[in-house]
């Protein structure tokens, strides 16, 4: 069975055309006065709307298991971190625990507050030694929690 689009779904344009082969996250679902479900897509700084049937999936936006198993991986990794301040060494893995307590509630602003505190910490700290290995699981995963915050709530 096809998976159905959703909103924060990234999709590929399959229709002739102006937009043919570009991918574009979904932000809208609408019906037509035809019940035809059309589909806005965002390509960069401008939606575009399309039919379902122009579209291909290519990934679904993370659910709510995914995203606390990605906030798991990173509190994993923290520990690596070394060049964390003493505040930020306690202040990080409780933002992320908060967060991975708070997502279950969908409370926008209180998970927005601690997923941009935790982003704040993690920039600051990628700027002194973007080069450590632990990166690279932490940024998909941080993106992962991104996508799901902009696209959920």
């Amino acid at each position: 069975m096809k998976d159905r689009i959703e909103k924060g779904d990234i999709v590929l344009i399959n229709k002739t055309g102006k937009y043919h082969q570009q991918v574009g996250e979904v932000s809208e679902i609408d019906y037509n006065i035809f019940f035809v479900k059309i589909v806005i897509v965002k390509l960069g700084n401008q939606e575009e709307t399309f039919e379902e049937k122009d579209l291909q999936l290519q990934t679904k936006k993370p659910n709510l298991q995914e995203v606390i198993a990605s906030i798991d991986k990173i509190l994993e990794k923290i520990d690596q971190i070394t060049h964390l301040s003493t505040t930020e060494q306690v202040e990080l893995p409780n933002r992320l625990k908060y967060l991975k307590l708070d997502i279950p509630k969908l409370d926008k602003q209180l998970i927005q507050k601690n997923f941009d505190s935790i982003d704040k910490i993690l920039a600051a700290t990628r700027e002194v030694d973007s080069s450590a290995s632990f990166w690279q699981e932490i940024d998909p995963n941080l993106e992962k929690i991104g996508w799901w915050i902009r696209t959920s709530l």
